[in-house]
């Protein structure tokens, strides 16, 4: 039985699987098209692009001459750095996941003019949206299993604390007050966003950019975890409470999801309510930015994200 018994909060106003303006496979440079095809043992005779996601990087499925496929990322050192540091990061992380996380395994890459990733070709779908109960509950099983398996961290791998990443996250509650002064209890919500490091603090591996575009369901209906760039060292229960938000938008009793699930029912209401500061504070300044001409719904996809962590956050503390 569906628990979606709540209204949406409103339309999610973004193309799903048209999110990002990526580069072509014609496009990579000849020697580097040649690199790729030598990995993948075979000529490459279509490529796939992903256009889901905020990020301009090469990232498709490349289809093979004898049948395999393969899924690449890329980026430009020199033209994208950011991304190519992103790349590298996940690269790092890919590489230190122990075997039994439920996410693609990454195969081969290249770190030079440009940084490639040759990861596990899946056959399987992102979520449907809007979310649905079995995709969800999908997701919150292979987060658990995830924070199980990361805690703690894989050895060697060198993480920053979520608390000491996430701090600078309270500061954009500076630019909400001035963008959003009709909004009440402004400095509640602002004080609640600066206790995050009472909260955040733990010893897993925590994800920290769980979303449909970075979530895979499998033919057998197992959620698995993909992009991996900015993990941190943090509470068990971040990722699946993050994990809630654009249901929640969607129309998923997420609260009765709260109180069923191993890793948040525990988890002390204040807790749940700073969380929420934090990230509605981050996505309503967020949405005030210029469009990247790269990711042109990103700012409407930040918008609605934190409408919904503002609306939730309001009917939890009272706010009229």
């Amino acid at each position: 039985m569906s628990r979606t018994s709540r209204t949406p909060h409103a339309p999610y106003p973004v193309p799903h699987e048209a999110t990002a303006r990526r580069l072509e496979w014609a496009f990579l440079p000849p020697n580097l098209r040649a690199y790729v095809e030598r990995r993948c043992g075979s000529p490459v005779v279509e490529a796939i692009s992903q256009t889901s996601g905020f990020t301009p990087g090469f990232a498709s499925v490349l289809v093979c001459e004898d049948g395999s496929r393969h899924f690449v990322k890329a980026a430009s050192v020199k033209a994208q750095r950011l991304f190519a540091e992103s790349y590298r990061e996940e690269a790092r992380k890919l590489g230190a996941l122990p075997a039994d996380v439920p996410a693609p395994r990454l195969l081969w890459h290249l770190d030079d003019d440009w940084v490639v990733l040759g990861i596990e070709h899946v056959e399987a779908r992102t979520p449907h949206r809007p979310w649905r109960d079995d995709d969800l509950a999908a997701l919150l099983d292979a987060l658990e299993e995830t924070a199980d398996l990361l805690t703690p961290p894989p050895a060697g791998l060198e993480l920053v604390d979520a608390a000491e990443d996430m701090a600078p996250l309270a500061d954009g509650w500076a630019a909400v007050r001035e963008a959003r002064p009709d909004l009440p209890h402004l400095d509640d919500a602002e004080a609640l966003a600066r206790r995050l490091d009472e909260v955040v603090g733990g010893d897993t591996m925590v994800h920290t950019d769980v979303r449909s575009d970075n979530v895979l369901i499998d033919a057998d209906g197992r959620a698995l975890l993909c992009d991996w760039n900015w993990p941190v060292r943090g509470c068990a229960w971040f990722d699946s409470f993050a994990a809630l938000i654009a249901p929640r938008g969607e129309g998923i009793d997420v609260d009765a999801v709260l109180a069923s699930r191993r890793l948040l029912r525990d988890v002390p209401a204040e807790s749940i309510d700073i969380m929420l500061a934090m990230y509605a504070g981050y996505f309503l300044s967020q949405c005030e930015q210029s469009v990247p001409p790269t990711s042109p719904h990103l700012r409407d996809h930040q918008r609605w994200q934190g409408e919904v962590c503002w609306a939730w956050l309001a009917e939890r503390r009272g706010w009229s």
